[in-house]
């Protein structure tokens, strides 16, 4: 099957489809605002509990745990890069949190895989750009991992959705929308 990547408006806790809900999470993993707090508050107070077995989590990493509440069976949990200059690898500490993401995907066996977009929040990340390395590395990604057949992005404004589009579509994979 040819992966593929779909976008999609609204809430990321209410897929149904996704084996995995990836969480754009702080160091701690132990909640905060936007995605990450209302990935915490729709999984549960076991989610919280399973990341405090967890130490925290890197920049640039990710680690599994299970949905509990959510539609989805896993969390997949990413760190990604509070956005400065430019100049402190920040786009290639948000490649690896979306390449760490699909690779922790496989892992745990999640074929679909609901995103966030990462950093483009409170950590301040240029939405345009942030859109081209979430597309061109989890499409590099996948390639890598043929077990991932979908990466579904969610995406919450309008901005965001015509960001994703816009880098979507200069993307010469296949893609359904």
């Amino acid at each position: 099957m040819t992966p593929k990547i779909t976008l999609h408006r609204g809430d990321i806790t209410t897929d149904t489809q996704a084996d995995a809900i990836v969480n754009a999470a702080n160091n701690s993993l132990l909640g905060g605002g936007g995605v990450d707090g209302a990935i915490h508050r729709a999984a549960g107070p076991e989610l919280l509990a399973e990341c405090r077995t967890l130490n925290g989590c890197a920049t640039g990493d990710a680690k599994a745990t299970g949905g509990y509440q959510l539609p989805a069976t896993y969390v997949i949990h990413t760190v990604g890069p509070v956005y400065h200059d430019g100049t402190r690898d920040e786009a290639e500490l948000l490649a690896s949190a979306y390449r760490r993401s699909i690779e922790v995907a496989a892992e745990i066996g999640a074929a679909r895989v609901a995103f966030p977009s990462i950093s483009t929040g409170v950590y301040r990340y240029p939405l345009a750009e942030a859109a081209q390395i979430a597309i061109q590395t989890v499409t590099a990604a996948m390639a890598q991992h043929p077990q991932v057949i979908e990466a579904r992005f969610w995406l919450f404004s309008d901005q965001s959705f015509e960001a994703f589009d816009a880098a979507l579509t200069t993307t010469a994979d296949p893609r359904d929308r």
